[in-house]
């Protein structure tokens, strides 16, 4: 297993023993019979569209980690995301891997240059990072607090990313319980999987008496 996913389960199950306290590693929970969704990685021109609709459609609010390259590139849907009321997190700037391998120099530019880019576009400054694939280190940790961010994982995730196919995205997000945080992404490649298994989703967890909350 790879040395960034035994981090990831190991902040978790720390998490989860009550061993740290929020401040001290990334957010895995929200609170009451809430959950999360999660959007990483857009904006994307083909994608991000369809999911606001979608969520416009059951009103619901999400929290998007922007990468700050795509931020530039496409300042106007970063701003329609903003607009919607949904919750601007900050992403890096490049989305570079392993993200906890680079130097603390480059770390901090990462997240300052999307910090700057996300403002720039939509006039809101991100409370919220999210480390690129979940790569958390005590460099990152330190380098989002200076910033005054807030660490935040996730506790379900389809891995969508790879377009395992919608029934698998439909089948593990339909498992989300009170207080989870779900990872599904807008950009970095085909995500109609992601959209078609949301439209199903939503009002599946809705008519479980389960409520969206944002982060940050």
């Amino acid at each position: 297993m790879k040395p960034a996913v035994v981090l990831h389960y190991a902040w978790f199950a720390a998490r989860a023993l009550g061993v740290l306290r929020p401040r001290l590693g990334p957010v895995f929970r929200v609170e009451g019979r809430a959950v999360a969704l999660t959007v990483d990685d857009g904006p994307h021109p083909e994608w991000t569209p369809p999911l606001l609709d979608l969520l416009a459609r059951h009103d619901i609010r999400a929290t998007f980690f922007l990468i700050g390259d795509r931020v530039r590139e496409r300042p106007d849907l970063a701003r329609r995301v903003a607009d919607a009321g949904h919750v601007l997190g900050n992403h890096s700037m490049t989305h570079p891997h392993p993200f906890a391998g680079l130097t603390p120099g480059s770390i901090e530019d990462e997240i300052a240059g999307a910090q700057d880019a996300i403002a720039e576009a939509t006039g809101v400054v991100p409370r919220v990072f999210r480390a690129p694939s979940g790569n958390w280190s005590p460099a990152v940790l330190r380098a989002a607090a200076r910033h005054r961010l807030t660490p935040v994982d996730w506790t379900v995730n389809p891995s969508d990313w790879r377009s395992p196919g919608t029934a698998h995205i439909e089948r593990v997000l339909s498992r989300s319980r009170p207080g989870h945080i779900m990872l599904c992404h807008d950009g970095g490649g085909d995500r109609s999987q992601t959209v078609a298994a949301l439209a199903h989703v939503l009002p599946r967890l809705r008519a479980r008496g389960l409520t969206f909350a944002t982060l940050g």
